[in-house]
């Protein structure tokens, strides 16, 4: 399997036996054919007589079996076997930075206590334990693990919840290696001790997360998270038999003024335990949904946390220094957000007293709050029914009431903002906005199959009802992105290292970079372009080619670590007068690095430690 869970020379053929855990038989153009299977688990409902399967040839001539079973069809439903792809898959997608985004290293199979675990990673502010769990067990939409007893499993658990208990972070992370489920439980009939161990470790903070893949006969792609009840049971649409037949025909005409009800019922009893929730003040409420701004939940706490033990009020974060603050921010992206939120800090010193403004009129005037975030802060931090309508509550009421205006356009979201500004609860506006972006977030998601059986709405969705979810919302089409080449240079003495600083204005305005130039260089141009600026080459070393996704566009780069006799050049030139020489340290405690460079930056750790290596990270979060 390739870099992209790719198989190669992959075969169709038809099921026929499964005499014991390890071998089948399949008909291959018309010839039984014996199969190793990857998966030992039993598997029972997607092997059956006469199903489509997906083989791999083996490229050993040397064993029993030619071909690797991979994947079968169910139903209509591609679902993928191989019980080592979900741990090749996630740890791709970890260095794609979207549940860490200041990821540092990976480590797979690590030894804690007496068992391996999947996973050690380490980001810049957590050392996490991570368990990886392949689930290939559905029935009726709904995914459970495990499909047969599993004590290695219940000894996994058990080993993260002790690690947690002595400081670290802990995950167990379920591949659903398949689309088209709407939840995950533990199969409490098959083996309870799982079922318990699983909810005991939840509640001593281990994190449960569970995500679906995109799978094809010859690839594995992790897709979109899927919600977990560990309860064995998942919320339905029972809860709210209580709601009326007059609300009932309110919500099946679309009328907003109807959703209150059933959505504050569904929010108090599924809403998510954050940090900015629990104590929902409102500078807690402005910082979080800043960094909320194209940034997910997981990922969003560590920083939250660390960026309110510095700068805990108003006051803090209107004097401290900009350096520090994006060194903060560094790798969340969109480094404008920490910058507009001084400049709206140093706003409130000046014009409030230090206070935050409560009226949508005055958040407004602060720098880089906009509607959405006015609102946000208004109703939950100042209990004022104002709407606050991001992308989440879009993408719901355009799937209720079937509405075909596009989401992008202005007008579509000021009308929404004046239905839900009449529609919304009084009593409690933050909660009723907070419901509809939780909504959103973890049940009307986007793209993928929205999970609608876990949904208030869903039996009065006019989307729902029509089976057309994913059609709406309506979005006009995305330029394509510029496609820039550049070439980054890793500059070294026996010692120090190579920055420079950004431009103040632009991408990445401020930050610190490692040098670079424009195009793919080869070595030799490298070298040509030092030497004419006065350092001496002692050697050269191409390192892996990375790609890093901006908003409108990308950076395709490829990479030299070069070592120099000194990192004084001969004679100072434009191209070199703006360099800073530095220790490795220092670019840990005191520069900010955009993740663009994540990919280059552990070869300066390795003038410190010759031992640290974390693979291949590709920097492809937007910034």
């Amino acid at each position: 399997m390739g870099k992209n869970m790719k198989y190669e020379h992959i075969g169709k053929g038809r099921f026929e036996e499964r005499p014991n855990r390890f071998v089948a038989y399949v008909e291959i153009e018309g010839r039984r054919e014996k199969v190793h299977v990857k998966n030992t688990g039993r598997c029972r409902e997607l092997l059956l007589p006469g199903a489509t399967v997906y083989l791999e040839r083996s490229g050993n001539p040397g064993r029993s079996t030619a071909y690797d079973l991979v994947a079968v069809e169910k139903q209509g439903r591609m679902v993928n076997m191989d019980s080592q792809a979900p741990n090749r898959a996630v740890l791709e997608w970890l260095w794609e930075k979207q549940l860490f985004p200041d990821l540092v290293s990976v480590r797979p199979e690590t030894t804690y206590g007496s068992s391996r675990i999947d996973f050690y990673i380490e980001t810049a502010s957590e050392k996490i334990f991570m368990e990886v769990k392949g689930v290939t067990l559905e029935e009726d939409g709904e995914a459970r693990f495990p499909d047969a007893p599993s004590q290695r499993a219940v000894k996994h658990v058990e080993e993260l919840v002790r690690a947690r208990q002595e400081g670290y972070e802990a995950c167990v992370f379920f591949v659903i290696q398949m689309k088209g489920v709407s939840h995950l439980i533990p199969n409490a009939v098959t083996h309870p001790e799982f079922a318990e161990a699983l909810r005991q470790a939840a509640g001593a903070g281990v994190r449960v997360l569970a995500y679906d893949s995109r799978v094809t006969p010859d690839s594995l792609e992790i897709g979109d998270v899927v919600p977990v009840y560990l309860e064995g049971l998942s919320p339905s649409l029972e809860k709210f038999n209580g709601i009326s037949e007059n609300i009932k025909e309110n919500l099946r005409k679309g009328e907003l003024s109807a959703i209150a009800e059933p959505l504050l019922k569904w929010y108090d009893s599924s809403r998510r335990i954050l940090p900015w929730r629990e104590d929902p003040t409102p500078y807690h409420v402005w910082v979080s949904e800043i960094m909320l701004q194209q940034t997910r939940v997981e990922a969003v706490k560590p920083y939250y946390r660390r960026f309110m033990e510095e700068l805990p009020d108003v006051a803090s974060l209107a004097r401290v220094s900009q350096e520090r603050l994006l060194k903060l921010w560094e790798g969340l992206g969109y480094y404008s957000r920490a910058r507009n939120l001084q400049a709206a800090a140093l706003q409130m010193m000046e014009e409030y007293g230090g206070q935050m403004p409560g009226s949508r009129r005055e958040l407004m005037g602060l720098k880089g709050i906009g509607s959405y975030t006015a609102g946000a802060i208004a109703s939950i931090a100042f209990g004022k029914k104002e709407p606050a309508v991001d992308g989440n509550v879009l993408r719901v009421l355009s799937r209720l009431r079937m509405d075909d205006g596009e989401i992008t356009d202005p007008r579509v979201r000021q009308r929404v903002e004046r239905e839900l500004g009449e529609a919304m609860s009084a009593s409690r506006p933050g909660d009723f906005n907070q419901a509809l972006m939780e909504i959103g977030a973890l049940v009307c998601v986007p793209g993928g199959r929205p999970g609608c059986g876990e949904c208030p709405l869903a039996a009065l969705c006019m989307a729902h009802q029509d089976g057309c979810e994913q059609d709406y919302p309506k979005k006009a089409a995305k330029k394509p992105r510029i496609i820039e080449e550049r070439t980054v240079l890793v500059i070294q003495d026996g010692s120090r290292a190579v920055l420079r600083r950004r431009p103040a204005r632009g991408l990445l305005a401020g930050l610190y970079e490692l040098p670079s130039l424009d195009g793919h260089r080869s070595a030799r141009e490298v070298t040509r372009y030092l030497t004419e600026n006065g350092l001496k080459i002692l050697r050269i070393q191409r390192l892996a080619d990375s790609r890093h996704v901006f908003t409108h566009r990308e950076w395709h780069m490829w990479g030299y670590r070069i070592r120099v006799d000194g990192l004084e050049p001969r004679g100072c030139s434009r191209e070199t007068e703006d360099w800073l020489y530095v220790e490795p340290e220092e670019t840990r405690e005191r520069y900010p690095i955009p993740s663009a460079f994540a990919a280059y930056l552990p070869c300066l750790d390795i003038v410190r430690k010759q031992e640290t290596s974390s693979g291949n990270p590709h920097g492809d979060r937007e910034e």
